[in-house]
């Protein structure tokens, strides 16, 4: 949900003319939406975690000189249907990782910078969802 989303309704709330019945519609979908939301979180998280794992396993059986130390991160790439298949893919791939790395370095610049004090600016820039009337 969109921070725009969280503000729309806050003031639908907050207004005096809403209806009992509207809250509970309002209730009942954010509880929907949190409850999608931790079910995608858990999923992420066991996607990550076998993902580190294999990419572990893959350091630990190089580092004893296995005979196929990425067997572990191939495994799990081909049962996601990850592996790249030719030339073009390996370089795009390539090119997506270099470009992931520099915005994640930008992205982490940028947290560790001090945050603004002062009143923080909300403008409503649209939603995906109407709120009942």
């Amino acid at each position: 949900m969109t921070r725009s989303e969280f503000d729309d309704i806050r003031a639908f709330l907050a207004d005096e003319a809403t209806h009992a019945g509207d809250l509970l519609r309002i209730a009942r979908t954010l509880i929907d939406d949190l409850e999608h939301a931790r079910m995608r979180e858990a999923v992420l998280r066991t996607h990550y975690l076998r993902l580190l794992t294999a990419a572990r396993a893959t350091m630990a059986a190089e580092a004893v000189n296995a005979p196929d130390p990425l067997g572990f991160i191939r495994h799990e790439l081909a049962e996601r249907g990850q592996l790249p298949e030719d030339g073009e893919a390996v370089q795009r791939i390539l090119s997506d990782a270099r470009t992931a790395a520099a915005l994640l370095a930008s992205v982490e610049d940028a947290a560790q910078q001090p945050r603004p004090r002062g009143m923080r600016l909300r403008r409503c820039v649209g939603t995906h969802r109407t709120l009942p009337r």
